[in-house]
């Protein structure tokens, strides 16, 4: 006897620039047979739909279309990308009053229709709407994750390997915290081909001080508001980020990626979703990575928790 299985699908909640630059670089890969977009703007998600459609022929097939929350139903993985977008000027956490309401909007209608998708929210502020996203649909922590600090993370290991002329994948660094002005990077773990960066700088030129160091840092904190002010909005690398995310998610990697996921007792804080490393395979979040942090780091990502606890006290929570 034939096993039919069941089509592995993705459901993406906002087809704007992130959406649909996500659903693109997904539609590449082979990774999935049914890519779902669901906007309240159903002729914007027609039209990314048809879009991808049409170069179908160049790449792996999959089944993309523009549905309605009926179609979460059978998805694997939920991606919410729904929200206002951050303006010139604006901070993430100024959209937190107008995103989470229209955070508790989406999951309203996603719990009619499941309760074992994985959510995956990339809207900001991420980490504030992680959680909000986490308390309206009951879901259990573990298949609830923010994209966090992926982004963060991944700029800062692109802007040191630039610097050090190194390949970005040969540097094993993190920026945790709040996905915005109070994050943090780990210095204190952060290796280039397993040699701490310290060494590393002053081994094998060039030579980098630490003032440098700090610069590359605020270069990352800063990326967002840089592109923002040059081209309206970040979509392309965060569109591969969630395509990395996912690929963990369904081919159950255990990989370790620095998502926003709720905190209980991590160094201390509890009841906030952070970006923080976690190893993330076909059931979420499969457990969190306890990095040894410094003194200075500890008080940081603190002041981080506590900022993001403000905030989701601010929206009700």
């Amino acid at each position: 006897m034939i096993q039919v299985t069941k089509p592995t699908r993705v459901a993406i909640i906002g087809a704007g620039f992130v959406g649909s630059s996500f659903a693109y670089a997904l539609a590449q890969t082979g990774l999935v047979s049914e890519i779902v977009f669901i906007d309240i703007n159903r002729k914007k998600a027609e039209g990314e739909a048809m879009d991808i459609n049409h170069g179908i022929e160049f790449v792996a097939p999959v089944k993309v279309w523009a549905g309605d929350y009926s179609d979460t139903v059978d998805a694997d993985v939920i991606v919410i990308t729904a929200g206002a977008n951050q303006k010139p000027g604006e901070t993430r956490l100024d959209l937190s009053k107008t995103n989470s309401c229209i955070t508790k909007e989406v999951c309203s209608e996603i719990v009619k229709y499941t309760k074992d998708a994985i959510i995956v929210m990339t809207a900001n502020p991420v980490d504030i709407l992680t959680y909000v996203t986490l308390k309206e649909t009951g879901y259990p922590p573990n298949q609830i994750i923010g994209s966090g600090t992926l982004l963060d993370t991944a700029r800062f290991r692109y802007l040191l390997g630039k610097h050090l002329g190194v390949d970005p994948r040969s540097v094993h660094a993190y920026i945790i915290g709040e996905h915005g002005d109070s994050e943090l990077p780990v210095w204190s773990t952060a290796t280039v081909g397993g040699v701490p960066i310290n060494k590393f700088c002053h081994k094998h030129p060039p030579d980098i001080c630490q003032a440098t160091l700090d610069q590359i840092f605020d270069e990352v904190k800063n990326a967002a508001y840089e592109i923002i002010a040059r081209k309206g909005a970040t979509y392309y690398a965060i569109g591969w980020g969630l395509k990395r995310l996912v690929q963990a998610i369904i081919m159950d990697q255990k990989s370790v990626l620095t998502v926003s996921t709720l905190l209980d007792d991590y160094h201390g804080i509890s009841d906030v979703c952070l970006g923080i490393p976690a190893v993330v395979g076909r059931a979420g979040v499969d457990r969190i990575v306890e990095l040894e942090l410094s003194e200075d780091e500890l008080v940081k990502l603190s002041d981080s928790a506590r900022l993001l606890q403000d905030m989701q006290r601010k929206v009700g929570y």
